[in-house]
């Protein structure tokens, strides 16, 4: 199953349990994340990776309208139909140089400031936890594809 996507964003926040604020290009450090991301860390969810699709279904079937960093996600993928399809031990490669392994799929639901401020949460059912394999710089756009 080879399959390409974009990276639609990148979103992070100075500390856990934040919402995440989008930015243009990141610096991702091998083994830690992404650099001034409180998930960054020597842990296996450095880095947390949502489908876009999701999040316009959500928009959709909840009359929300959120955009990246909602659902405290790190990275927004698009084009990647079934991004948990990937499973565990699976390998994203984001533009030139970074690759990410998936350590987890979805994780405990907490009422999390997420659910809190929504009423709907995505990373516990749907989110890619991954840590950083190779690192490097990444940028809105960049082509992100399973290898």
């Amino acid at each position: 199953m080879m399959e390409n996507g974009t990276l639609f964003s990148i979103c992070i926040s100075p500390e856990r349990g934040q919402l995440k604020q989008e930015v243009n290009e990141a610096l991702v450090i091998e083994n830690y994340g992404i650099q001034n991301d409180g998930h960054a860390g020597e842990w296996g969810r450095q880095i947390t990776c949502l489908n876009l699709a999701s999040v316009l279904k959500a928009n959709q079937e909840h009359n929300i309208n959120v955009g990246p960093g909602a659902f405290a996600e790190n990275l927004l993928i698009e084009g990647i139909d079934d991004l948990p399809g990937i499973g565990v031990g699976g390998q994203l490669k984001i533009g030139h140089d970074v690759i990410l392994e998936v350590t987890q799929l979805g994780k405990e639901d907490h009422p999390s400031v997420v659910t809190r401020t929504l009423g709907v949460t995505l990373l516990p059912y749907e989110g890619l936890f991954c840590r950083v394999i190779s690192g490097g710089a990444i940028k809105k756009g960049d082509s992100v594809e399973v290898i």
